[in-house]
């Protein structure tokens, strides 16, 4: 019996370091120099709602207005990160991002990579979404690519890293340089290849941000606030020479994942995500072929 005690107590043990373990064994956050906000970003909307304080930004949403802003620059390729804060207490309907796009210069037909934390009730975790749109998002086919996860730590207690690598071949996301998602290039349809910019804003999504939009935003809370620093931008301008070298975010120059942080990503995946589209049977997958394989 005491044998038996023994090693049900060390299964559980080991259950409990399994769960914790996450270390990817390799950290691109510290590879790449952060740059101050004025030198990397412009104000893109509700400036009124925007402050910056030693390379912070705060931006925050109220009854008025939410707040964005956007790099004064395209990228073709890159690593892009931000260490953020966010909210506690009441933020549903509200969500708060980090994330690339072209919609300003695709309208209707644009490519965009996100980031984005959609609001919660007291109790609760903030549920984090990825997503991926490639040339189709507002033209009657929406097509979103959206793998879900909770975090592993209280996001509004500290500032935490965030950050998405999108090369050539492949997008991955990462949350305190552990991959959480790696998005690869199956086919030019399913992949984003045109120019994009850096986006981060605050904004009322009601209608579907939280639980789908069971509940709403509620302005008796605000203003809601979500808080940015540490900002990297390193990759290949738009405006480069065909010669700049793409990142990679991996132990390898050529980009992929090593082995261990292949393992972190799958620990991640296995213990924290909540929703991916490809297994959504009320999808229709003929629209995402990247899922079939």
């Amino acid at each position: 019996m005491a044998l038996l005690v023994s090693l049900l107590l060390l299964l559980s043990v080991t259950a409990v370091i399994a769960q914790d373990s996450s270390s990817p064994g390799y950290y691109p956050s510290s590879k790449f120099r952060s740059v101050g906000f004025y030198q990397g970003f412009n104000n893109l909307w509700g400036p009124q709602h925007q402050s910056v304080s030693q390379d912070q930004v705060t931006i925050w949403l109220d009854s008025t207005s939410g707040s964005g802003f956007k790099s004064k620059q395209p990228f073709r390729s890159g690593y892009f990160g931000s260490s953020i804060k966010l909210q506690p207490s009441y933020t549903a309907g509200v969500i708060t991002s980090f994330y690339l796009s072209n919609n300003e210069a695709h309208p209707g037909y644009h490519d965009e990579v996100d980031i984005e934390f959609l609001g919660t009730i007291p109790g609760k975790p903030y549920t984090l979404q990825t997503n991926v749109y490639i040339r189709g998002s507002g033209d009657g086919r929406i097509v979103g690519r959206e793998m879900k996860f909770h975090l592993w730590f209280d996001p509004t207690a500290n500032f935490h890293k965030y950050a998405i690598l999108w090369s050539p071949k492949e997008i991955i996301f990462f949350v305190d340089d552990v991959p959480i998602r790696r998005y690869p290039r199956k086919s030019d349809s399913s992949f984003p290849l045109r120019p994009m910019w850096v986006y981060g804003s605050i904004w009322d999504a009601s209608s579907w941000a939280t639980e789908d939009g069971k509940y709403k935003a509620d302005y008796r809370y605000q203003p809601f606030i979500g808080r940015y620093s540490n900002f990297v931008l390193s990759g290949c301008s738009a405006y480069a020479s065909s010669s700049c070298r793409p990142v990679s975010a991996s132990p390898f120059p050529s980009g992929g994942l090593s082995g261990q942080q292949t393992e972190a990503m799958q620990w991640a995946q296995r213990n924290y995500m909540v929703y991916n589209y490809c297994s959504d049977g009320k999808r229709d997958h003929s629209l995402t072929p990247e899922c079939w394989s």
